[in-house]
């Protein structure tokens, strides 16, 4: 099976993937990062890790759609058959999903439907609970809205700062992420309305 990663930033989970990948916990291969920052640290890692990177900006392209029509052709030219966003700063069209239906996953620091939006660890932090965490799930045409595949709480201590909750939040990603790719890898994800279950 071939993987697209779609990001736009430092791409840590990405490295946490091609890590998976390369020790083969995850029995497919990382074959294209999509990425619309040209500045993005993830494109040196994927270059590193050996996977071809296609960049391309928003701003080359008048329509949304021609900007997605774009990527579509370079899933297919590469034979994709799951997306993986892992940081990438665009909501995708329903166009977009309905063509990949339930071949998109995407990660969310918190445990939805709870904060849901880009700043998910501060919303929670501010809030004031005493438990967030990390949920993997499908994309739908609604935004942190799709089926639930794993899902892992994180504590909120008494004495954490802002960032000493965004490490550990990124650190149990960095490994359910992996869990969840090897899991629709191997066949064994079954979504039965909002249901997401794991076989074997």
């Amino acid at each position: 099976m071939n993987i697209a990663v779609f990001a736009s930033g430092t791409g840590s989970n990405f490295a946490a993937i091609a890590s998976a990948v390369r020790r083969k916990q995850i029995p497919a291969k990382l074959a294209l990062l999509v990425c619309d920052n040209p500045r993005a640290k993830v494109i040196g890692k994927a270059r590193k890790a050996g996977v071809q990177v296609f960049l391309i900006e928003r701003g080359a392209f008048a329509q949304r759609r021609d900007f997605e029509l774009a990527i579509m052709a370079r899933l297919k030219q590469a034979g994709i058959e799951l997306v993986v966003l892992a940081g990438f700063m665009r909501i995708l069209s329903p166009e977009f999903v309905r063509k990949f239906k339930n071949r998109i996953i995407n990660i969310h620091p918190a445990l939805l439907p709870a904060f849901k939006g880009s700043h998910g660890i501060k919303d929670a932090f501010d809030y004031g609970t005493k438990v967030t965490g990390v949920t993997v799930h499908f994309v739908d045409e609604r935004m942190d809205h799709g089926p639930i595949i794993l899902q892992e709480a994180v504590p909120v201590r008494e004495k954490d700062t802002l960032e000493a909750l965004e490490a550990r939040i990124h650190r149990v990603e960095h490994s359910l992420y992996p869990r969840a790719i090897r899991l629709f890898v191997q066949g064994r994800l079954r979504i039965k309305g909002r249901k997401v279950f794991s076989a074997g």
